[in-house]
């Protein structure tokens, strides 16, 4: 796969933005373009090369990445179509940290401008080269420049636009190059046709204020323009190219993927102004020396080829059953090398670098790994973790079917690590956590479907916990006769209720040994036992337990028999103590649009949440960051709300404050229903 006319080797390109903007269909544009496919495939028609997954398929949505490697004017480029949903944003996270450059697709919506931010954030902080595509552009309504000054509030960075539309009866049927000075008029499925330009001052105006921002990175083309000296082309050029390598400026051209518009002078642009990997591995400061050093961007587990790992090699050369060795100096042995265009993929007996490809049976290696020749892999680059924001409970509907359930969650963890699995002893049960609800459902679907599982899904579980309000003195007795040796346990215990965060607390204040030393044990984890659920039917928090009396039988006490004294005891005193409920408080902070806070203060309040205040979110232009504590029973699907009053991308993180009683129907209810799950388990 390596470059051999003279270009800067294979450079890899992720395609980014918000659902609904035709990332998938730009892509299927650009292989017909290039004639990677004979024929182009549609979204409704589901035989695009990407998007080949039946869950994506299914939704008519990206749920993964699809990567397709492909060839134009003879060089070789990758590229990563990215899912467009915020609920598959870690996806792109660890993609993007090994790519040369993005293209940022975005409608012509000034509406659906928020939605861009938190992938223009991310590239701007990792200093990711990117253009951004104002795609459906035979769609817009209204001026482009009205346009470009709304996308500009979503860009820490400066918008610089590269094209004009050519309007005609309020239709873009063509666009106008700044750089080059050249017209052209599009061509359903062709390449677009060079004409004459109409209005010059319209373009000379535009070409200027480009030429304007340009300048701001360029002395020598600011003295230019202010002695009225018209740059060279070829200064222009150079300037383009590395502004835009230096992540200093964001070119925007514009076209339709849909009617294959702009689509060739795109990958142009990607061809002259893509930085190559050297300058790629310079950013995540991998040395490029003689090893071998590959970087891991994604982990499939494909229906019938096992694991693959698709990967960068972002210096040297790779080989089929090449051994590599990770930041840990851990072995692996390259199983096979292969180049992909969606589903397809093309055995190779080597890579070069600056080559995208599929690396086969790596079973020790995951996601984000750096690997290398040497026997000590570079440090692999950080990557943001997103917090999980939804939850649910999942269990085999056979139980027989557990181990098998553990090991497809595994993998299915290995192939997006913004999944979660937690299990609780205390609730019994089993949770997958992760970024929303269809992220969640496309999740279970992939186990049912790859692994051949039958699942029962449901809401995850609060859990509550209860505590006392007084204090009673209780006797425990335990007395049976059955033959031979009985049963004799005789405890006598003072239950009080601790502060907020005390815990449990077992007391031992027996005199004259009327319970013997060596059942006292006994007697504790007897009452240890009980508390695991009081009388309202969840774990006890908060009590002190103090053991003042008691006696005991020669022959028939025994550690039983003491630990049932207690549990008798606790049982008959513990709901005489005014058992309470407690719910877990949770502290929030979510990060939204500023035009939505207000809206996100209400929702806060209508969950029964103390809002804490609000502050501009740092680093987030146009963003705040709401601080709160609500009960965590109120925020299963608060991100569902969040992301309706955002065009889903508001969020929340949140960690556990403290437990708070919670009293009156809502109190109730909770009881009643856990005692019913209680009885029908």
């Amino acid at each position: 796969m390596s470059n051999t006319n003279g270009g800067r080797g294979p450079r890899t390109v992720a395609l980014v933005g918000p659902y609904g903007s035709g990332k998938t269909t730009l892509l299927e544009s650009m292989l017909f373009a290039t004639e990677a496919v004979p024929r182009k495939g549609t979204i409704a028609q589901k035989n695009t090369v990407g998007d080949s997954s039946p869950e994506a398929r299914a939704r008519q949505m990206s749920v993964e990445i699809n990567c397709a490697t492909t060839r134009y004017l003879d060089e070789t480029f990758t590229f990563l179509d990215c899912p467009g949903s915020i609920e598959f944003l870690q996806d792109a996270l660890y993609a993007i940290q090994g790519v040369d450059a993005a293209i940022v697709v975005i409608e012509p919506e000034p509406a659906k401008v928020q939605m861009l931010k938190p992938y223009l954030k991310r590239l701007a902080d990792l200093k990711i080269p990117h253009v951004m595509f104002v795609n459906k552009i035979d769609k817009a309504n209204g001026s482009l420049r009205d346009i470009l000054s709304t996308l500009q509030e979503a860009s820490d960075l400066p918008l610089l636009l590269r094209q004009i539309p050519i309007w005609e009866n309020e239709v873009v049927t063509g666009f106008v190059d700044l750089a080059l000075e050249r017209a052209f008029a599009y061509r359903d499925h062709a390449p677009s046709q060079a004409i004459d330009i109409v209005d010059k001052d319209r373009e000379k105006e535009a070409r200027f204020t480009m030429l304007e921002k340009l300048a701001d990175y360029d002395e020598h083309l600011m003295e230019e323009l202010l002695s009225d000296v018209e740059p060279p082309r070829e200064e222009v050029f150079g300037d383009l190219k590395r502004e835009f390598a230096d992540c200093l400026v964001v070119p925007v051209l514009i076209g339709s993927a849909e009617g294959d518009h702009g689509i060739r002078r795109l990958l142009k642009a990607l061809r002259h102004e893509t930085p190559d990997v050297a300058t790629t591995a310079a950013r995540l400061g991998i040395p490029t020396n003689g090893d071998t050093i590959v970087q891991v961007l994604k982990t499939v587990y494909s229906a019938h080829g096992g694991k693959l790992s698709l990967s960068r090699v972002m210096n040297g050369a790779l080989k089929d059953g090449a051994v590599l060795h990770n930041a840990e100096g851990r072995d692996v042995r390259v199983g096979g090398i292969f180049a992909l265009k969606g589903e397809a993929a093309t055995k190779l007996t080597d890579a070069s670098v600056g080559d995208t490809v599929a690396l086969v049976r790596m079973e020790d290696v995951a996601t984000g790994d750096t690997l290398s020749s040497a026997k000590i892999a570079p440090p692999k680059p950080e990557v943001e973790q997103l917090p999980p924001v939804y939850r649910l409970a999942i269990e085999a509907a056979d139980r027989k079917d557990e181990v098998k359930l553990t090991a497809a969650i595994g993998k299915l963890i290995e192939e997006d690590p913004s999944l979660h699995f937690e299990q609780s002893a205390e609730l019994h049960e089993m949770a997958l956590a992760g970024q929303g609800e269809i992220h969640l459902k496309v999740a279970v679907e992939k186990l049912m479907s790859k692994y051949g599982l039958k699942l029962n899904t449901r809401p995850a579980s609060v859990p509550y916990k209860e505590t006392i309000r007084r204090s009673v003195t209780q006797r425990g007795r335990h007395k049976r006769q059955s033959g031979g040796h009985g049963q004799f346990g005789d405890v006598v215990i003072e239950i009080k209720p601790l502060p907020r965060g005390a815990g449990f607390t077992f007391v031992d204040e027996i005199v004259g040994g009327v319970v013997p030393k060596q059942w006292i044990p006994s007697v504790e984890k007897g009452v240890v036992e009980y508390l695991k659920c009081g009388p309202l039917g969840f774990p006890v928090v908060d009590v002190c337990v103090t053991l003042t009396d008691g006696s005991y039988h020669t022959v028939d006490s025994s550690d039983a028999a003491f630990q049932t004294a207690a549990r008798i005891g606790m049982q008959e005193g513990m709901p005489e103590c005014s058992p309470v409920l407690l719910e877990p408080i949770m502290h929030v902070r979510i990060h939204v649009p500023s035009e939505a806070t207000a809206k996100v203060n209400a929702v806060v309040s209508g969950r029964r949440g103390q809002l804490m205040g609000f502050d501009v979110r740092p680093g987030w232009k146009g963003w705040d960051t709401v601080e709160a504590e609500m009960p965590q029973s109120e925020l299963g699907n608060l991100i569902i709300d969040l992301r309706s009053l955002t065009q889903g991308v508001g969020t929340f993180e949140m960690v556990f404050d403290h437990l708070a009683e919670l009293t009156g129907k809502t109190a109730d209810h909770v009881v009643a229903t856990h005692k019913a799950d209680k009885a029908a388990a």
